[in-house]
């Protein structure tokens, strides 16, 4: 017989294929489904998970998490900057390409922002980009810029033309965005403009 995390992990896995399935759209996904592509009883949804709303964020959060976990860390890079620059147009196509998922993955963080969620664990992927910044507070700053940026161009992505000049329904101009916001950043220079152009005392660190 299987034990409780066995049935809770088909339950999730069920529910991973479903939103994969549907790209996402939570309102054509049921518990009932769920169950049944799980072969377990309806009660075992909310017993494990409380709702299916709890359900599907948990399923998105470990979509999520695979898409960070697949930074290329192993490839060798010119710069920091077109490290980050390759590193958030991967994340950048995914929003666009699981828009469903993507959504739900936003909206529930800003609901409920803590370290263990998918905006923070993107924000550190980001950072990790970032060696030759100094800083590591600076760092964490300029991966919370990079990532807001993303997450509300694409919120606002029905009227990117109007409000940026950028078309996100193309491509090109998704990777264009990406590599102009890093570009206002200033990634390659940072650590030069943070770190020689600073007074010895000025910003310090409590």
């Amino acid at each position: 017989m299987p034990g409780k995390e066995e049935i809770r992990e088909r339950i999730v896995e069920a529910a991973t294929a479903l939103i994969e399935e549907t790209g996402g759209d939570a309102e054509r996904i049921t518990a009932r489904s769920v169950a049944i592509r799980a072969g377990v009883a309806l009660g075992l949804i909310n017993y494990y998970f409380g709702s299916k709303e709890n359900l599907v964020a948990e399923c998105v959060a470990r979509i999520i998490r695979k898409v960070i976990l697949g930074f290329d860390t192993s490839k060798i890079y010119p710069d920091d900057r077109s490290r980050l620059e390759a590193w958030a147009q991967h994340v950048f196509a995914f929003l666009f390409e699981h828009p469903e998922i993507s959504r739900i993955s936003i909206l529930s963080d800003m609901h409920a922002y803590t370290t263990g969620s998918n905006t923070a664990g993107t924000q550190k992927g980001f950072a990790l980009a970032l060696s030759g910044v100094a800083d590591p507070q600076d760092r964490t700053l300029l991966a919370l810029i990079l990532t807001s940026a993303m997450q509300s161009a694409f919120l606002g992505r029905d009227a990117s033309v109007a409000l940026w000049g950028f078309d996100f329904s193309k491509s090109g101009d998704r990777d264009a965005f990406i590599t102009r916001i890093i570009g206002l950043l200033a990634i390659e220079k940072c650590g030069k403009l943070i770190h020689e152009d600073r007074p010895p005392n000025e910003g310090a660190r409590p």
